[in-house]
């Protein structure tokens, strides 16, 4: 069995980052060209969604993870920890669960070998490991895992859309996203990356006016 893993979300300042592994056959690995698996980033929203469907039916394993903007902050705020090595536990325990025989890693980081070996030394399965750059592009199997992960994105967003709004893509450069940021980032925290630049802008400020009123009472 091999399994590919992937994930979405990972500079959005707004909802979870998602990470995806996708396991099949190697004998049915064709099927996956047949049906024009590849990077999610190549595919149109209603593609995504019919392939995400057949997929669950091709696939002979899958999971899939949410990581929380609490947790994704905790990483990142951290002296010993960061966002690379939180997404490696996660795939991780991806692999761990479904114990594939190989598994193909799209890397988000730099040090190809430095992220390799950290992901071997949690690793409690004999499966092989690849880690590459643009997996997702390259392996099938790989872009299954980003579309998986993709389309469970894209629904995440949109409960936050139907609870709260248009909050557009939830990245920071999107004109939409900025200003319901500058609107709800204290009404609607838990939706935000506070680790996050533009989050961390709005909490100094914060801190600053708070810091002024004191010394004027003062």
């Amino acid at each position: 069995m091999i399994c590919g893993i992937d994930e979405a979300g990972r500079g959005p300042i707004i909802g979870p980052l998602v990470i995806a592994a996708a396991c099949i056959e190697e004998r049915n690995l064709k099927k996956l060209e047949s049906l024009g698996v590849k990077d999610s980033k190549l595919l149109t929203p209603k593609k995504r969604e019919e392939l995400f469907k057949k997929l669950k039916s091709v696939l002979k394993e899958y999971k899939i993870i949410k990581i929380l903007p609490s947790e994704i902050d905790n990483a990142v705020e951290s002296k010993t920890d960061n966002l690379n090595w939180l997404e490696a536990r996660k795939a991780v325990q991806l692999i761990n669960d479904l114990n594939p025989t190989r598994a193909i890693i799209d890397c988000p980081s730099n040090n190809k070998q430095a992220y390799a070996t950290y992901l071997q030394k949690l690793l409690k399965t004999k499966t092989i490991l690849k880690v590459e750059h643009k997996a997702d592009l390259n392996y099938p199997i790989v872009g299954a895992a980003s579309i998986l992960a993709k389309v469970t994105r894209d629904k995440e967003i949109e409960a936050i859309k139907k609870r709260l709004g248009d909050i557009g893509s939830g990245y920071p450069s999107d004109q939409i996203t900025q200003k319901f940021l500058r609107e709800n980032w204290q009404k609607h925290q838990k939706i935000f990356r506070h680790s996050w630049e533009p989050y961390k802008r709005y909490s100094r400020r914060l801190t600053q006016k708070t810091l002024m009123e004191a010394c004027s009472k003062n």
